[in-house]
C-alpha cells in the first residue's frame, strides 16, 4: 500500500508556488524555479496540492514540460546563477552615497 509522504520543505514550496501563480511574466529565475520544484516532486507520493499547481503553473504561461525543459537550459547555459539578479537597491547603507546633503562652506 502506498502511504502518502511528507515533504521536509514542503511549506517552503507552497509559499514559491503561491509566488510563481501569481506571476503574469515570469523571469528567468521565475522559470529555473518552477523547472527545479518539478524536479523536486516527480515520482513524489504526496503533496498533491503542489504537483496540481505545478502543472496549473505551466499551462498559465504557455508552456509543457519539454518546452520549459528547454527553456531552462537555454537559461543556464548563458551564465545564469541563482540570486544573481537580487535589487541592486538591496545592501547595506555603506555602499551608496548621499547626495542630498551640502558640503560645509
Amino acid at each position: 500500500m502506498n502511504q502518502e509522504q511528507n515533504h521536509p520543505l514542503y511549506s517552503i514550496d507552497r509559499e514559491n508556488l503561491n509566488r510563481l501563480l501569481a506571476k503574469k511574466s515570469p523571469l528567468d529565475e521565475d522559470f529555473v524555479d518552477l523547472a527545479r520544484l518539478f524536479n523536486r516532486y516527480e515520482g513524489f507520493i504526496g503533496a498533491d496540492d503542489l504537483q496540481v499547481d505545478l502543472k496549473k503553473i505551466l499551462k498559465l504561461w504557455g508552456l509543457n514540460r519539454d518546452t520549459l525543459n528547454i527553456k531552462t537550459r537555454e537559461i543556464w547555459s548563458k551564465g545564469f546563477r541563482p540570486g544573481q539578479n537580487i535589487s541592486k537597491g538591496i545592501g547595506s547603507g555603506f555602499d551608496t552615497s548621499d547626495n542630498s546633503s551640502t558640503s560645509n562652506s
